[in-house]
């Protein structure tokens, strides 16, 4: 059932949870906030209708009868579809949390939270989705990453990296060979609300992973309370 705001919509937000309860809590709040609100409660129903409506984004629960948040996720991500997925879940172990930003969402909220925390969220994903850039082609090394069409390669390689991935990478590689604070790259994520540091940490160890982990050079670098680069040369203080 899609009910509509009185105020002119800030676009559509769909939510994929089996707690009708925390739906209509979440969807009321959401609403109050100025957008519209869609419901599923169960996987494959929620993969269905996120891939056919124009959402702004999806708030999506691990746990779900038949298909889980994991596979939705990867659904929508295999199909093309970049709409911004917030990932609801009790699972608060680093483990966890990577394997929910590799499955493709862009962020994750563990439970219990605050509504206005989830908001927040949201609007800072979003805000970030709608920002407009000029495509160009990036490189460093034989690192390539082609904006208009978000293809990355490493040495002729395809590469297949998770949406906010893609935009860190983006990020690191514009400012190359300089050092971007994490500060810096937090607010350019997630506004003046940046999640726990394990967040942003879990996004770098998931990219290290594709664009390193599998070649000879290592290309992104941490400077020990500073922040991180891309460049292929190394120095006493990078790891």
């Amino acid at each position: 059932m899609l009910t509509r705001s009185l105020q002119r919509p800030a676009g559509l937000i769909m939510i994929i949870d089996d707690n009708q309860a925390l739906c209509a809590a979440i969807g009321a709040y959401l609403e109050d906030a100025g957008y519209l609100v869609d419901y599923a409660h169960d996987g494959a129903h929620g993969a269905n209708l996120a891939a056919q409506t124009a959402c702004a984004a999806v708030v999506l629960d691990w746990s779900l009868p038949g298909m889980n948040g994991l596979e939705v996720c990867r659904r929508l991500r295999h199909g093309g579809h970049t709409m911004p997925i917030l990932m609801l879940t009790g699972r608060i172990g680093t483990d966890d949390v990577i394997e929910a930003l590799d499955a493709g969402a862009d962020d994750y909220l563990a439970k219990p939270f605050a509504l206005r925390e989830l908001v927040g969220r949201l609007e800072a994903l979003i805000r970030r989705h709608k920002q407009q850039v000029v495509p160009q082609v990036l490189q460093v090394a034989d690192l390539r990453l082609d904006t208009g069409t978000y293809e990355v390669t490493r040495g002729g390689h395809a590469l297949r990296i998770t949406p906010i991935g893609l935009h860190i990478l983006a990020i690191l590689m514009q400012a190359s060979p300089r050092v971007v604070r994490r500060e810096e790259l937090e607010r350019s994520l997630w506004g003046e609300n940046p999640p726990p540091s394990d967040t942003l940490r879990s996004h770098l160890y998931l990219l290290r992973r594709l664009i390193d982990r599998p070649f000879g050079t290592p290309l992104l670098h941490t400077l020990a309370g500073i922040g991180f680069c891309l460049r292929a040369e190394t120095g006493d203080a990078l790891a």
